[in-house]
């Protein structure tokens, strides 16, 4: 379901339930498993989440309600599906401003990963209309909260490490921001790491990936999509019945499920079947790739 908050309309989902964080991409087209912003009703209980240094307790206290976006370090308690943080150890959490999207939080009493209502690359919706015209047909509702106040997207900040980084300029002023944590340093063009996911390794488990597989040996873990093939040592199957859906809200899973039990038994590596490059299935293959990428 579609709402508005302050900054633009959202396309919620519990963030706790992978079905349903999988099928905000699918709905969005989105290209890539990029990380999903959490909204809670109070910073209280987005730290429930997310570890809060000195820092983000500061930035809270001053900005939220608002539209201010933090990455922080995810607790490892946390309930948040992996899909939701991209299997990052990082957690994106806001508090929006008051109104019905803050009421409908406090009233769902659970996290609610919400990205922009639109098709992926369009224009950001600023009222329910917008909404409509990209996604009718593809949600099951939307909320009217009347035009976005903000209309820009939050500003995202990372405190994940030592040196606070802005991510993306948004409904906070960068001057703002310093003048309650000092100085804040802005993303560097050729680092990965600031833009998650990005590596060229990575999501990668212990244990090598060998993509493509037509046949699997028996010292070998299968990462199966549809029928599995034979012989394999271990099997998971992302989705026995082809879904992408299905298979997106499984691919962390499966992974790191394959990879422990394969270390246990001394399997060489995971083989992983073909996934069709369509839809959900170009972000699935946008992972695998990086998983299987050489370490360096």
């Amino acid at each position: 379901m579609a709402f508005g908050t302050e900054t633009v309309y959202g396309l919620g989902g519990d963030a706790t339930n992978g079905a349903a964080v999988a099928a905000i991409f699918a709905a969005k087209g989105r290209p890539a498993f990029n990380p999903l912003i959490c909204h809670y009703p109070s910073g209280e209980n987005a730290f429930l989440d997310a570890v809060a240094d000195t820092r983000a307790m500061a930035l809270a206290e001053k900005f939220w309600p608002g539209p201010l976006t933090l990455i922080l370090p995810r607790r490892a308690e946390s309930k948040v599906h992996e899909l939701a943080c991209a299997g990052l150890a990082t957690i994106a959490v806001r508090v929006p401003a008051a109104g019905i999207a803050h009421a409908l939080l406090a009233q769902v009493d659970r996290p609610i990963a919400a990205p922009s209502a639109n098709i992926s690359g369009h224009v950001s919706p600023s009222m329910a209309a917008h909404v409509m015209e990209d996604l009718a047909g593809k949600i099951a509702a939307v909320l009217d909260c009347g035009p976005a106040q903000v209309g820009i997207e939050s500003t995202v900040l990372d405190l994940s490490g030592a040196v606070p980084v802005l991510l993306r300029p948004g409904g906070v002023g960068i001057a703002e921001l310093a003048s309650v944590i000092g100085d804040i340093a802005m993303p560097d063009a050729d680092s990965a790491v600031i833009s998650p996911g990005m590596l060229a390794s990575h999501y990668a488990p212990s244990l090598p990936v060998r993509l493509a597989a037509v046949a699997v040996g028996a010292d070998e873990m299968l990462l199966a999509f549809g029928p599995a093939l034979n012989g394999a040592a271990g099997v998971f199957d992302l989705s026995a019945r082809g879904d992408l859906t299905e298979a997106a809200q499984n691919l962390f899973a499966g992974l790191r499920v394959l990879d422990a039990e394969g270390a246990r038994i001394g399997a060489r590596g995971i083989a992983v079947m073909a996934v069709p490059e369509d839809g959900l299935g170009i972000a699935i293959n946008d992972r695998l790739q990086r998983a299987a990428h050489p370490r360096g």
